[in-house]
């Protein structure tokens, strides 16, 4: 039988990335005593709230069709949130709903690049961003996130690798996994670059609550004279502990939009009003968990740092947002695959190999921050006791 080009497009760039995570969950389940410091879950419960308003939207019927778009209280809700926070007026018009960020990002793409475009993006990256842009037939041109610079994007970067198939700039800020933040000046001069080229910008801005303190969040969007150009995408998931929920959405001009709608009704035709009524709360309001997840997962980042920095040739990452921290393993002399699968075997830790992120973070671990202190204080000592032991018998 024949397969659609995409399957071999996205080949080895599904669970496959995950391989660490898989692994561990299945020794978990057969009782091995694995510490599990893998995917980005909060940890914290959903809102109660959110919880009664899903379930009072149920119980009043709330679970027929909706609308391509997305449900009005819900698009009231986030133009509110946008003109609110991005200092210019945003309508619902510039609003599009989506079963969380994955999805709203899949469609973005679609609606922006097809085969033989280039899309450039930074690396590291998310682990599922290069099948994002594979499924679309585009080429994924990595722009190096260098740890010198903070790993945040230099406009230099970018304009060194445009092409004349260049379509897109996608942007992570705060950038999963590295934690680094964007600035406002580092945006008005990657828009610049993206203007001069005519380019798309993308900005995925679902850790946009997550920033540590004294570290000011800035979005695209925020730039007025670039509006025609930036799409940004976000969700619940993070902010509000409530990924099972799959809300998200997307914010750009009124005719992209308008352009995206009919792939929006073509792929799914509205998510769920009973989710939609209980996002329209979340995003209507600070959230009542990010600030303590915020706090919790700053500390645990300096906790790391405190463990491990220097110990055995490590070297810590410390984070400016989000929910993981970043260790060096190079000296090791191991790859960050190889690093990890050992590290997992032998000290029954899981953390998520660099290279799962792209080339720039090979020799790297990415480890999560959503388990208590306590256990990352164990985890951190079973990673010292392992890397000791590897330098002492090479």
């Amino acid at each position: 039988m024949r397969f659609a080009p995409v399957t071999d497009r996205l080949a080895g760039l599904g669970s496959e990335k995950w391989d660490i995570h898989i692994r561990a969950r299945k020794m978990k389940a057969a009782g091995e005593a694995v510490i599990e410091l893998t995917i980005g879950e909060p940890d914290v419960a959903t809102p109660p709230a959110l919880l009664a308003a899903a379930a009072a939207a149920m119980q009043a019927g709330r679970m027929g069709y909706s609308n391509g778009r997305g449900e009005p209280a819900l698009l009231r809700a986030l133009a509110a949130r946008y003109t609110a926070r991005r200092g210019r007026v945003i309508g619902t018009d510039q609003v599009m709903c989506f079963p969380g960020t994955q999805t709203t990002l899949y469609a973005v793409l679609q609606a922006m690049v097809s085969a033989g475009d280039e899309v450039l993006v930074g690396d590291p990256m998310y682990a599922t961003y290069e099948g994002l842009i594979r499924a679309t037939g585009a080429a994924v041109v990595p722009v190096p996130l260098r740890a010198e610079a903070g790993f945040r994007m230099q406009a230099a970067d970018v304009e060194a690798r445009i092409t004349p198939k260049s379509r897109v700039l996608m942007l992570n800020s705060p950038h999963n996994p590295t934690g680094a933040v964007l600035t406002r000046a580092d945006l008005v001069a990657l828009c610049e670059v993206a203007a001069k080229h005519d380019l798309w910008v993308l900005c995925d801005e679902v850790y946009e609550e997550m920033c540590f303190a004294g570290v000011d969040f800035a979005s695209p969007l925020d730039l007025g004279e670039f509006a025609e150009r930036v799409v940004v995408a976000s969700s619940i998931s993070k902010s509000h502990a409530a990924p099972g929920f799959r809300s998200g959405w997307c914010v750009g001009s009124p005719a992209f939009c308008a352009q995206l709608l009919p792939l929006a009704e073509t792929m799914l035709f509205g998510n769920q009003p009973f989710i939609a009524d209980a996002t329209a709360l979340a995003v209507s309001a600070p959230s009542p968990v990010a600030a303590g997840m915020v706090e919790r997962f700053a500390r645990r980042a300096e906790l790391i740092a405190a463990r491990l920095d220097g110990v055995a040739g490590l070297r810590v990452h410390r984070p400016s947002a989000g929910m993981f921290a970043l260790v060096d393993v190079r000296e090791s002399g191991l790859s960050g695959d190889a690093f990890a699968a050992a590290l997992l075997a032998e000290a029954k830790v899981a953390v998520m190999p660099g290279e799962s992120f792209g080339s720039a973070l090979a020799g790297w671990l990415r480890v999560s921050l959503t388990q208590p202190d306590e256990v990352i204080a164990a985890a951190c000592d079973r990673i010292a006791g392992f890397a000791q032991a590897r330098r002492s018998a090479a």
